[in-house]
């Protein structure tokens, strides 16, 4: 009986922040060069995305890429379709994709960049200052933790063309370094 209510009496306490265990994948194969490849770029339609990923295509310039291809999907909250990652995958040897800057955007942003590792491309997922750790959360979450995201300043939806500028030389900089390892 004294069992009994000592059960009765017990409280269940569980922590809300969890813990979480997958798999962890590699990232694709790093590039040696940039020159002469094909840059896939994916823009999921937020607020800035676009001036962001043109800048940063404008300003890679130099790096001598074979073609140039420009993705749309047309949701930002949610992942890319398969069959658009698939054409990206098939039709380009590294992507660029923006912006991730709020909570779903972010983390359906990382999610196509990590679909898209795992079909051997490397890709850079851009994001801002404000969601680093819950992209990092994403990216263990769906087993990548070693893919590296390009990080702007944040906020990107409302700033000047002088403000587009500075993130831009912020991504070519860290894109960069992500395709090449």
């Amino acid at each position: 009986m004294n069992i009994q209510r000592n059960l009765e009496r017990t409280a269940y306490v569980y922590d809300p922040r969890g813990q979480v265990a997958s798999q962890s994948d590699p990232i694709a194969p790093r590039v040696r060069a940039l020159a002469g490849l094909r840059l896939g770029i994916l823009d999921n339609s937020k607020w800035n995305a676009n001036k962001l990923l043109r800048g940063s295509q404008a300003a890679l310039a130099d790096a001598g890429f074979a073609a140039v291809n420009y993705y749309v999907k047309h949701n930002f909250s949610k992942d890319a379709a398969p069959e658009l990652l698939e054409k990206i995958a098939r039709e380009n040897d590294i992507v660029l994709t923006a912006i991730g800057d709020c909570g779903s955007c972010c983390s359906c942003c990382v999610r196509d960049a990590v679909a898209l590792e795992r079909m051997g491309v490397p890709a850079a997922a851009i994001i801002t200052t404000e969601f680093v750790h819950e992209t990092e959360l994403t990216r263990q979450a769906i087993g990548m933790p070693g893919l590296k995201p390009v990080v702007v300043d944040h906020p990107v939806s409302s700033i000047t063309a002088e403000e587009v500028e500075a993130r831009v030389a912020q991504i070519v900089d860290q894109a960069r370094r992500v395709w090449l390892g």
